[in-house]
């Protein structure tokens, strides 16, 4: 039988457009040491290391998680990288799960690191169009990157297709008003990239679309930080429980989903993040959940962009699909409402260093889980072209 492996130490940097001060080197060293001291244990005490870094390109080198196992002091021990697109961090966590499960180590670190703005374009003097065509790697790169691929308008390619499913839902004062909650959300979270940036619904609803139908105001910014987890298999996690008088929140429940994606021979539901279901479907029936609507409490997903949050809120099967607007028409995500949805402010305001920002997604969710004294949380990460992966993971506080 599999052991029960728990979170026991977590940790971020802050979320920065920019690190001027740090390279990606010293944001995995701060993470690491802030998410070993959270656990009371020297990193001496950590069996293995699993590297959540998304983009080689952002980093300058192909193998970027190399220099980082001496650095954080984890020399000689087990290490292993992950790159699942914005799905790394959730990935990543659901490597080091299986190992810990399976007996292999009884300590491990979970560290996501990105940062973006290394990139720099001389012809525009500025870091953007670099990060856009490094991300475009992620495409299609035989059709879909020659003829202008990018992330926001492969993923409006499904929120059309919803639209086009469930006519009247993803109004554009409902995501405006999602975005507004977000950015208040943030304002609490002193290592959010956007603490202070604040909107109202009609300064969304008024700031320039990017891609139809995202505003400028409804999508992530590129963040650089890191984000480190320290898990630990039962007795271990037991142990260390005791010794800093933290609770232990568990991992109960994990489900991947990876869909079909190829230019010219696409077999995948536009209308749906097929991905999402499935992942989340997989993630509740490990954890024995039958009804999520009566058990999950708190939300920590990808929101990307934040028709996508509707959407995969859909997927999960918190809201219907058809009236997936009640999140904000029924009170269901405002403050007092049935469901926490990304109470440190999400992609779109804490900022979204992309192999990283899962992981600060599972720290926000146990925060938020032991600070509330609330029970059961998911976490989400999806990506690569067109919503096409996703990790879930369940978090249980007894």
């Amino acid at each position: 039988m599999a052991k029960r492996v728990g979170i026991v130490g977590a940790a971020i940097t802050p979320f920065r457009s920019r690190w001027y001060q740090k390279t990606y080197y010293e944001l995995a060293q701060m993470a690491t040491r802030e998410a070993v001291a959270d656990a009371a244990i020297s990193i001496k005490d950590v069996d293995s290391v699993f590297y959540g870094i998304y983009n080689d390109i952002f980093e300058r080198a192909c193998i970027p998680e190399s220099p980082l196992q001496g650095i954080i002091g984890l020399q000689n021990k087990f290490g292993i990288r992950v790159s699942n697109g914005g799905a790394t961090g959730a990935y990543t966590l659901s490597a080091a799960h299986a190992y810990l499960a399976g007996e292999r180590f009884k300590t491990a670190l979970v560290l996501g690191v990105e940062k973006a703005t290394d990139c720099f374009d001389f012809s525009s003097m500025s870091a953007t169009p670099e990060v856009i065509k490094s991300i475009a790697w992620s495409g299609d790169s035989f059709f879909e990157q020659k003829i202008g691929w990018s992330a926001s308008d492969s993923y409006a390619e499904v929120v059309l297709g919803y639209m086009d499913a469930y006519p009247g839902t993803l109004k554009p004062e409902v995501t405006a008003r999602i975005s507004s909650l977000l950015s208040e959300m943030a304002r609490s979270n002193p290592y959010a990239q956007r603490q202070f940036d604040q909107v109202t619904p009609e300064e969304v609803m008024n700031s320039r679309y990017i891609v139809y139908p995202f505003k400028e105001l409804e999508i992530c910014v590129y963040s650089e930080g890191a984000a480190a987890l320290i898990l630990a298999e039962e007795e271990t996690a037991k142990a260390i429980s005791k010794n800093t008088g933290k609770p232990i929140i568990w991992i109960t429940g994990l489900g991947e989903a990876n869909e079909h994606s190829f230019a010219g021979k696409n077999q995948k539901d536009m209308s749906h993040i097929v991905s999402d279901y499935v992942g989340s479907r997989r993630a509740y029936e490990m954890a024995g959940i039958k009804d999520p609507t009566k058990t999950i409490q708190v939300v920590e997903l990808h929101d990307a962009f934040v028709h996508q949050l509707e959407i995969t809120l859909a997927e999960f099967g918190l809201v219907p699909y058809e009236t997936v607007d009640s999140l904000i028409e029924d009170g269901l995500m405002l403050p007092g409402g049935k469901y926490l949805v990304n109470p440190c402010g999400g992609l779109t305001y804490c900022g979204h260093a992309v192999g990283a920002s899962n992981i600060m997604s599972a720290w926000s969710a146990r925060k938020e889980l032991i600070d509330r004294k609330l029970k059961t949380a998911i976490v989400h990460g999806t990506g690569s072209t067109i919503s096409q992966y996703t990790a879930c993971a369940v978090l249980e506080h007894e």
